[in-house]
């Protein structure tokens, strides 16, 4: 009895593509949940829409992070042709940590700005940002991994790009302890964090190179 002959081109590592379309959906549904978080406010007319502004404020603050996570993992995820099981893992950490975002933005809005309730929400964007840069290292770790002289170009250029997540760990940590004094500049700090990722150039390494 002939016994079928198994693929011989059948890749070693898996696809990135599949782990972008689970990451993709997970980022969809954290965005979905904090939508439905909103209220319909008690009072009538303008007064009540003019009482949801702090907790637009909040949501959009949470909603322009998830897009920018949301940009920089495609990004990252483009530079890959296959992925390990590190990566794999380094990707469900973040996932994990960014899916408890809606949760802390509901509690910010609950609680108000104040000391505690705004040092937590510093503290999950931290904890997002050590699993965002986790995976990134996971990531430049399996580019340098042999010779090909391209995966050793996105390899740097990926640790160019980290260097805006080291500044915004800085910014996280001085936010959470500055919340318990200056709850409003703690959340300005965290705020900050959007333009460094929103700005280009802001924190990369430029490099010439020669025609």
């Amino acid at each position: 009895m002939l016994q079928p002959r198994p693929p011989t081109d059948m890749p070693s590592q898996p696809s990135p593509s599949r782990l972008e379309a689970f990451s993709d959906g997970v980022i969809a549904v954290i965005i979905t949940i904090m939508v439905l978080e909103f209220k319909v406010p008690h009072a009538d007319g303008p007064e009540g829409l003019l009482a949801m502004l702090p907790t637009f404020g909040v949501y959009l603050l949470s909603f322009v992070f998830t897009g920018i996570y949301w940009i920089n993992h495609s990004h990252m995820i483009d530079r890959l042709k296959r992925v390990d099981a590190l990566i794999l893992w380094a990707n469900l950490a973040f996932l994990f940590t960014l899916s408890l975002l809606p949760f802390f933005t509901n509690y910010l809005v609950e609680k108000g700005v104040h000391g505690f309730p705004v040092a937590i929400y510093a503290a999950s964007q931290l904890l997002d940002g050590v699993t965002f840069t986790l995976l990134s290292r996971a990531l430049i770790r399996h580019l340098r991994h042999g010779t090909d002289a391209e995966n050793a170009r996105e390899a740097q250029a990926q640790l160019d790009e980290n260097r805006k997540g080291y500044i915004s760990l800085v910014l996280y940590l001085i936010a959470i302890p500055t919340a318990f004094r200056f709850p409003w500049l703690a959340l300005f700090l965290v705020a900050a964090v959007t333009l460094v990722w929103i700005v280009p150039t802001f924190g990369v390494k430029q490099t010439q190179t020669n025609n």
